[in-house]
């Protein structure tokens, strides 16, 4: 046997092989996630730019870019009033609600946590349609109270799911009944107000037509807050996935931050749907699609997913008001329709959901 082999087989040659393995194996991660972040913005930018010219008026690149700012021009005008809204409403729901789901992915260490399956989209939904049907006069303050609703629908899934721990299978059986429970409610409402498309009707059935501009300037400040906080929580989400012990020993007050970091996601979940409507699967199949491109680090998956929400959502919308034209279909039931299959292969795929 010569040196060469000897040094192979030596530990001290099976560790250098393993460095280089391992280096090697960080490199193609590195890369993969690379091109998934530019092929989502392409991606995201292609279809902004379709999504403005599906319609009865269209307008080239150039035409858009001189009406929006060089030369006043009546389509572009009208596309500015009318689909600029949707559109932009679409991408920062979209966006909120995939990350509020990598949120609480991290804090319920569960992948099949969603702020739609678990409830927390039906509460907010709830206590805005409430505030919509009863105190018109308090719509401004819509977006705090479907956050308080959010934060109550959270409690009841924590605390009913709490048995000497959380089990990931309880917490998914206690928020589809909360969920219906709150659902329920919602469309019990709508039904007392007449079962028009008012602004109670927009609410249950997650439909985005008519948004305008004030919309837009409610969500805006909320879901920038909240995506904020997210990056800056993408170190403590990280040590979260970590044993309890071990986050502690690196100096992470454990309770502390799951409380912070499920407010966080309440308040993505809620502002969106005060605006948008009850989104579910949203922030179940974006986050999970995520994984698989950039890897679990949150330090990539939480922008990652921002982009891809946004994307998704915008992407929903958009079959949903051409798929069957002049009809529409609202967003939140094409993501309903796409992500009960996907929910149920994941559920089959997964070892871990025994009570």
């Amino acid at each position: 046997m010569n040196r060469n082999t000897r040094e192979e087989f030596s530990p001290q040659g099976q560790e250098q092989d393993q460095s280089r393995h391992d280096a090697a194996r960080r490199k193609r991660k590195q890369a993969r996630a690379a091109v998934s972040f530019a092929v989502m913005a392409v991606l995201l930018i292609a279809l902004f730019f379709a999504a403005v010219n599906i319609g009865s008026l269209k307008v080239g690149v150039g035409e858009l870019m001189r009406g929006l700012f060089v030369e006043y021009n009546e389509d572009v005008a009208t596309i500015w009033d009318l689909r600029f809204p949707r559109i932009l409403i679409s991408m920062l729901a979209g966006a909120a609600i995939a990350v509020s789901g990598v949120l609480f992915q991290a804090v319920l260490k569960n992948p099949l946590a969603d702020p739609g399956i678990i409830g927390i989209s039906s509460g907010a939904s709830f206590a805005a349609v409430l505030i919509t049907a009863f105190a018109p006069a308090l719509f401004f303050f819509t977006p705090l109270f479907a956050f308080l609703g959010g934060v109550l629908a959270f409690l009841l899934v924590y605390s009913l799911s709490w048995k000497g721990g959380l089990s990931p299978l309880r917490i998914i059986l206690v928020g589809v009944a909360v969920n219906s429970m709150f659902t329920g409610l919602s469309s019990a409402l709508n039904s007392m107000n007449g079962g028009n498309m008012s602004g109670v009707a927009s609410i249950v059935s997650g439909n985005i037509t008519m948004k305008t501009w004030d919309d837009v300037r409610t969500l805006v400040p909320y879901v920038a807050v909240g995506l904020i906080l997210a990056l800056a929580f993408t170190g403590v989400c990280n040590l979260l996935s970590l044993e309890d012990k071990t986050a502690r020993s690196l100096g992470i007050n454990v309770n502390a931050m799951r409380i912070i970091i499920s407010l966080t996601a309440v308040l993505l979940a809620s502002i969106s749907t005060a605006v948008a409507g009850a989104i579910s699967f949203l922030g179940l199949i974006v986050p999970h699609i995520g994984r698989l491109l950039v890897g679990s680090d949150h330090k990539a998956l939480v922008p990652f997913s921002m982009l891809f929400g946004a994307f998704t959502y915008l992407l929903a919308d958009t079959i949903g008001r051409t798929v069957a034209s002049p009809y529409e279909i609202s967003a939140s039931i094409i993501m309903s329709v796409v992500g009960g299959p996907f929910f149920i292969i994941l559920l089959r795929r997964s070892k871990k959901y025994a009570a």
